[in-house]
């Protein structure tokens, strides 16, 4: 019974009121629940514990969640619609997702390590979110779209924060809210906070993951949030999982080049980007900086030859200078960069040359015999 369910996760919100609570009617929990107004029926008492036959009270309005399964080429492979009272069908939607686990080797560790693929906390933030601002006026369902690898909770109605940028940097209690009053039955059945940053924390919790941050669609009406549920690509998971004290907001705009939507960061977000030294390239094709790569460990895409054994061009290099006396720089730039994997950039290229000479300098084979702005390096 929605009813007595209801009381379990009021008296969870509410432990001090326990043994009170014994000796309620019905009707005076759902009064102190402030889901009825004395004893009267409200829309939100109906939507969240009322029956499935009794939605004909609330029209026009709709109170169905769609669930849908699809396959990886976007072929259906199952759905559910479910009903009246959302307060069990939250439960019920939860266990109906294929929350499989997800497998990945963490930094610093051979052993691998098992967690689910999506935090259950992301699940039901994002599906009681659809619930508590889901414009009933409009009379269309909740959405909720399960994908090999993400998931995606969709409610009918504007994003009345504005922006979801702005509801992070402030992390406040929302001001306004469509429907203020489900919201505070919600609160007190534990399925929502008012106090503030939930989508903070669904944010955190995917950086925390190293998984892309909750992606969300305003338009044509209604709000979308998709939830990725493994990591989308192994530079920036190294990224977070070697530098903690990357705020939020740096997170969010190294999210956006990952997913190479770029176009959405202003002209003041890359000029802040290049000033934390934490992209290089041109707008349009920007790519993870050198710094950042080397306060990060990543050296090895600047310095490693993948496939290539950094011997033969260093014995390319000494080759050259037996047989010529002397190179410059410029003379070994063009002895070695077309030899160098297409899958560098102009920039990367010079860099690994750079570590190649440096790296024989150290190891007493070459010596610089120039000088610092005119390099003629010669046999030690």
């Amino acid at each position: 019974m929605a009813i007595q369910f209801a009381k379990i996760k009021y008296i969870e919100k509410r432990p001090e009121r326990a043994e009170e609570i014994k000796s309620w009617s019905n009707e005076k929990f759902l009064d102190k629940a402030k889901i009825t107004i004395k004893g009267q029926i409200t829309r939100s008492a109906l939507l969240l514990l009322g029956k499935e036959e009794s939605e004909h009270f609330i029209n026009p309005s709709e109170c169905k969640i769609r669930w849908k399964l699809l396959d990886k080429d976007g072929e259906s492979l199952g759905y559910e619609i479910l009903h009246m009272p959302l307060i069990r069908s939250v439960e019920k939607l939860f266990s109906l997702i294929r929350n499989l686990k997800y497998r990945y080797i963490p930094e610093g560790t051979l052993f691998p390590e098992e967690i689910d693929k999506y935090d259950s906390y992301n699940i039901r933030e994002a599906l009681n979110n659809c619930i508590a601002h889901q414009d009933y006026s409009i009379g269309g369902r909740m959405n909720v779209i399960e994908r090999p690898d993400s998931l995606s909770f969709t409610n009918k109605g504007s994003f009345l924060p504005g922006s979801v940028e702005e509801v992070i940097s402030k992390d406040i209690p929302e001001e306004e809210y469509r429907n203020p009053f489900l919201v505070a039955a919600m609160y007190n059945f534990k399925m929502v906070d008012t106090e503030g940053g939930g989508i903070r924390r669904m944010f955190n919790i995917q950086a925390k993951r190293f998984f892309p941050l909750p992606e969300y669609d305003m338009s044509n009406g209604r709000v979308s949030v998709t939830i990725v549920g493994k990591v989308l690509d192994s530079d920036y998971a190294r990224i977070l999982a070697r530098n903690q004290d990357l705020s939020l907001y740096d997170i969010m705009l190294l999210d956006k080049i990952q997913k190479k939507k770029e176009g959405r960061l202003t002209d003041l977000n890359i000029k802040y980007l290049r000033k934390r030294g934490l992209v290089e390239g041109r707008k349009g094709n920007l790519y993870l900086s050198k710094d950042v790569a080397q306060k990060t460990g990543q050296k090895a895409k600047y310095s490693k030859l993948t496939g290539l054994d950094k011997d033969h061009f260093k014995a390319l290099i000494l080759k050259a200078i037996e047989e010529h006396g002397s190179m410059s720089r410029s003379e070994i730039d063009d002895l070695i960069l077309d030899k160098l994997p297409d899958s560098y950039r102009d920039k990367q290229r010079k860099n690994l040359v750079m570590n190649i000479v440096q790296e024989m300098r150290k190891e007493g084979k070459i010596r610089n015999s120039g000088t610092r702005t005119q390099s003629n390096w010669i046999l030690s």
